[in-house]
């Protein structure tokens, strides 16, 4: 299978990259993707049933404008799909008064005019009482927060893609790259070669390896998921409990209502800040993952600190600032990078199709990304 010619390729159809494939393909555009895994698969950062979805975004207010257009997106996806993506809960933003996640939280809401309220540790308790928070902790509660049907929304994208005439094609990785001598790029996979006007790499956290000057940028980081049987599932069941980001001394914890699979979901940042290459790092769960997430049950979630149901591991890619890398490569300019995003990325994969599309067609994206140009850390211009 030699020299099939697309007008781009797509390579990693996760997240990023599902959408990726639908946009284009909805532009008219011969899309070629390829996944090295299953389509969806639990070897990436995608999988693990569901993903938070908030526009109170601690981490910056430039992210709110993305968050909009994201939020619009997901509907309009689970509109076309028939299937409910998109779950509502409210958020809430918790730590310590004068948090740097407070802070954050609040100056998102104040410069884009979201709708919240601040509420102490007594009153958050008497809302949510699957919370046990210290009397000095504080939280932002956000209306719109939720989360979206991660693996679900990668089928549908997939699915509308493929309908709309785009290729995809799974369990074949890309082995390399390389311009041609008129314009274009030449992809090898394990399968065949193909040509295309333009490559977009959403490969996750196979980006350092793909890009060399991200080598020592993008840094894969393992992470594990639990899911507990609450003691008073009452308090924790869809409707009763929001989706929420928690910082204290101990860690970062992050949780989700029970949906879907059975146990409350609580995840770590940074976990047992376990590092490596994206094939070397272990899949597997161990005792010791499952005892630093009940450490931050047994302070935070006491009702929800029962038996564990399930572990499940998944990748994280971290930059220095944690800040996504959305841009063109400089000697390449063929080439569209879409990768790392340091954990909090997949709510932006549905407006991220769309840039990317943009991106990949010479489209001039509605949204400013400078502050995702890889330049930040390469010294490139």
């Amino acid at each position: 299978m030699t020299n099939q010619t697309y007008d781009v390729i797509v390579a990693g159809v996760g997240g990023m990259g599902a959408q990726t494939c639908l946009r284009l393909a909805e532009r008219g555009q011969r899309v070629l993707g390829l996944e090295r895994f299953d389509i969806p698969h639990t070897m990436g950062s995608s999988h693990g049933v569901n993903r938070i979805i908030r526009l109170a975004y601690f981490e910056h207010p430039s992210y709110v404008p993305l968050l909009r257009r994201a939020y619009e997106l997901w509907r309009d996806l689970e509109a076309r799909a028939g299937e409910q993506l998109l779950f509502i809960t409210g958020s809430m933003d918790i730590g310590p008064k004068g948090a740097a996640v407070i802070e954050g939280s609040l100056a998102s809401c104040r410069e884009h005019d979201l709708p919240h309220e601040v509420l102490s540790a007594a009153e958050s308790m008497r809302r949510f009482p699957g919370y046990s928070l210290p009397a000095d902790y504080q939280a932002v509660f956000q209306g719109d927060g939720g989360f979206v049907a991660s693996e679900r929304a990668i089928v549908a994208a997939v699915n509308l893609a493929m309908a709309k005439g785009a290729r995809i094609r799974a369990r074949e990785p890309m082995i390399d790259y390389a311009p041609l001598p008129g314009g274009g790029v030449r992809v090898r996979t394990s399968k065949g070669t193909y040509e295309a006007g333009r490559l977009v790499l959403t490969s996750g956290s196979w980006i350092g390896e793909q890009v060399p000057m991200l080598a020592q940028t993008a840094i894969p980081e393992r992470q594990v998921l639990g899911w507990f049987q609450p003691r008073r599932p009452k308090h924790f069941r869809l409707g009763a409990f929001p989706v929420s980001n928690l910082k204290s001394e101990i860690g970062h914890f992050y949780q989700f209502p029970v949906w879907h699979v059975p146990g409350f979901k609580i995840g770590l940042y940074h976990h047992l800040h376990e590092t490596g290459t994206a094939d070397a790092i272990s899949r597997e769960p161990t005792p010791a993952d499952e005892a630093i997430l009940r450490e931050g049950l047994r302070r935070f979630f006491p009702d929800a600190d029962g038996d564990c149901l399930a572990l499940r591991a998944c990748l994280f890619t971290n930059t220095p600032d944690e800040h996504f890398i959305i841009d063109i490569l400089p000697d390449f300019p063929e080439v569209v990078v879409a990768s790392p995003c340091s954990g909090h990325g997949y709510k932006f994969a549905s407006v991220m199709g769309e840039i990317l599309a943009d991106l990949a067609t010479g489209t001039p994206p509605r949204f400013d990304l400078s502050p995702f140009g890889m330049q930040r850390f390469t010294g490139t211009a």
